[in-house]
This record gives structure tokens, sequence and C-alpha cells, in this order.
């Protein structure tokens, strides 16, 4: 019995490294409880989870362009005209204060705790994905996606890709810091919540994407362009073409930043494109 249950939690194991799939219920794994079982499961899922993807990626130290920088420096100095453009003044301090820390650059020493930081075992195989990418190692699957950073709750997990390449109308960290502002309560940054304003922004959920794509987009936009001319100059060449994404429509992002940029205070009219229906 003890070498069947030894071959399903193997073959467990082997499922999830190869798909990402598991079962919640942990239900291969023994335990005092159901509890029990789960932890020692998901302990085990990606304790195995991040010594392939160390195996992938080699034994040799992988070097940084980050050497040396004050990460949250530069995500502050990266997020703050959005924040100064979408917040209150009373509010923006409390804000930053919380998204300057909440960039993870994966790498090969911060692989386990970012993978344990997950909120989930597929999550975390999809940033097992996203370092190995980084690092072009093979990643776990065909299937795995080719993705360059995401966000849960207040953490953004970010690929060295973010930092190696600078361009026109993409910045990772600003994208996914744009999506912390829906996924995050007032509370957790200190400001008071009410019954109508329980999130740091409202974004209506089939905006999400809209919302962070033109963020980063026009965010770009104002980095290179300081005379409102040259930053419709800029919203005119930029497309969306290159957005690859089935949860934003290129034309209606490229729409929103051009938009924007005909305004004084472009990051209201992209706040008040992406809100609910009243």
């Amino acid at each position: 019995m003890q070498q069947r249950a030894r071959a399903a939690v193997a073959d467990e194991v082997q499922r999830f490294i190869a798909t990402g799939a598991s079962d919640p219920l942990f239900s291969a794994w023994e335990g005092r409880d159901i509890m029990d079982r789960m932890e020692r499961g998901d302990r085990e899922l990606l304790d195995a989870l991040v010594d392939e993807a160390r195996r992938r990626a080699g034994t040799a130290a992988i070097p940084g362009p980050l050497e040396g920088i004050d990460l949250a420096a530069l995500t502050r100095r990266k997020v703050e005209p959005m924040v100064r453009g979408l917040f209150p003044k009373a509010e923006q301090d409390a804000v930053l204060a919380l998204v300057e820390r909440s960039v993870v650059v994966v790498t090969l020493d911060t692989l386990e705790s970012a993978v344990a930081a997950c909120a989930d075992p597929r999550s975390a195989w999809n940033l097992a994905n996203l370092f190995l990418g980084s690092v072009g190692a093979k990643l776990l699957s065909k299937d795995a996606p080719q993705i360059v950073g995401f966000s849960e709750d207040t953490t953004c997990f970010v690929s060295l890709d973010c930092f190696r390449h600078d361009e026109p109308f993409t910045d990772v960290v600003v994208h996914e810091v744009a999506h912390v502002f829906h996924n995050c309560r007032r509370r957790t940054a200190g400001l008071t919540e009410t019954p109508t304003r329980q999130w740091l922004l409202d974004i209506d959920y089939r905006k999400r994407e809209t919302f962070a794509y033109a963020c980063e987009a026009y965010a770009r936009i104002l980095a290179r362009a300081a005379r409102a001319a040259d930053r419709r100059a800029l919203a005119g060449e930029f497309s969306g073409s290159a957005i690859a994404d089935s949860r934003a429509e290129p034309a209606e992002v490229a729409d929103l930043v051009r938009e924007a940029c005909s305004q004084r205070y472009g990051w209201k009219a992209i706040l008040a494109h992406c809100r609910p229906a009243r």
C-alpha cells in the first residue's frame, strides 16, 4: 500500500510539473485530515517545481541587470505619474507607499520565495515558466504561457526581460501595478473604506486589461515627450498592434491613448473610460 501511495504522489507531482494541473483536494497524499493533506501536497508540489525550474535553468549563476539598483525607487519613478494622475492628492502618498514595494523581479535568487507567495499551484507554475523564459531555458510545457509579468493582490511578479529592453510603448511594471489598483482594498493602503468605495480604483471587469495597456502606453508617452504636440504625435504612432491579448481590443486601447494625449488630464480620461457603467 505504501509503495502504491508513493507512486500516486509521484504521478501527481509529474502531472503538475508537466501541465500545471493539480488535484485541489490532494487526494494522493496522506494526512491527519484534509487540511494536513492539502498542506503536505502543496508543499511537495512547489518544492518539486522549484527544483525542476532550477535544473532547467542550469547551475551557473545568472547575472541580472538590477545589481546595485534600488527596486523600490525604480518602481516609484515608473509609476508615480500614474498614481498622481489617478488618485486624489490626499491619497497619493499612501498609494505610492504601497505600490513602490509591490514589485518582485523573479530571478534564481527570488524564485523559491516568489513561488511560495503565489496564491495557488497554477499561479506558481505560471511563475516558474516566466522565470524559465527570462533565462532562455525550456518551458515546462509547449502550452505554457509566455508571459513577462502578472499580478496577484498587491504583488507584481515581473521577469528580468522587463529591464533588458527599452520599448517605446511598453512598461510591464506600470501594467502590473495598474492591476493592483482594482485588486487591492482601500484599507490595505491605510485609506478609509465605504460601502461604495472598497477598492483603490473601481474598474469594470471587462475593461481591466484595456485599463492596464492604456496606462502603460500613456506612461511611456509621458516619459518620452514633454510637449503636448509631441505626445499627440507619439499617440498617433501607437496602434496597439503589439497587444496580443484576447482580453483587450488593440483598437480600443489605441483610441483611448489618443484621447488621453489630447486632454490636459489624460489619466482621468483613461479612468473614466474603464469605470463600471452606473
